[in-house]
């Protein structure tokens, strides 16, 4: 299928660094990256998206799919207009979508997935611990709540992780996501840096 944003999705359970990650590989050309979480803070709320979307989270209901999707949509429209994200130059970097197989199967028509990233960490206690100092630090502090946390992990293991095996197998590399940031980007670059080479930097063919 023609015209498909060539992919990199980040995937893993809350606090495994995708966000973290995701920003230090979208400042490097070559990469943009967009996080879910961007597409509805960037949403005018006057806007008819913008009040479906406050419909939901005023009451603290999952956005559904279908409105996800539109408004992803839009917003990868107006960042290739505004010419903020290249199509031709650049590897979309998404984390925070697709969020289920549902949206998986949905984004097939729009995404080219070169390589999955699955930033994998067994000891979850780390990961909660991770997201207490993040909610803290950005004065969060509902997120900073232990009830709140288990209940993203539960979500987590129900409707995001199997969008891994939606995939290709052959396409998803674990990446172990404990250590500092720089030591995970390492082991971030050293995946997707042949990504980049491989389908952004082929020689010309020479005319016959």
């Amino acid at each position: 299928m023609p015209n498909r944003y060539k992919s990199i999705l980040l995937f893993g359970a809350p606090g495994a660094g995708k966000g973290t990650q995701g920003k230090i590989l979208g400042k490097i050309p070559g990469f943009f990256h967009l996080a879910c979480g961007d597409v509805f803070r960037s949403l005018d709320m006057t806007s008819d998206l913008g009040k479906q979307f406050l419909n939901f989270s005023s009451r603290g209901e999952l956005v559904p799919d279908e409105l996800t999707i539109q408004m992803w949509r839009q917003n990868m429209h107006a960042q290739t207009v505004l010419s903020l994200y290249k199509p031709k130059q650049d590897l979309l970097v998404l984390d925070g979508i697709p969020r289920n197989v549902g949206q998986a199967r949905e984004l097939e028509n729009s995404l080219d997935v070169f390589k999955v990233i699955h930033l994998r960490c067994n000891d979850e206690n780390a990961m909660m611990q991770r997201m207490r100092k993040r909610a803290l630090k950005e004065n969060r502090m509902d997120d900073a709540d232990d009830k709140v946390i288990r209940h993203r992990f539960e979500v987590y293991h129900k409707e995001t992780l199997p969008v891994l095996e939606f995939y290709p197998k052959s396409i998803v590399s674990d990446i172990d996501a404990m250590g500092s940031p720089a030591q995970v980007f390492q082991r971030v670059l050293e995946v997707v840096v042949p990504v980049q080479e491989a389908h952004f930097n082929q020689p010309a063919m020479n005319p016959a």
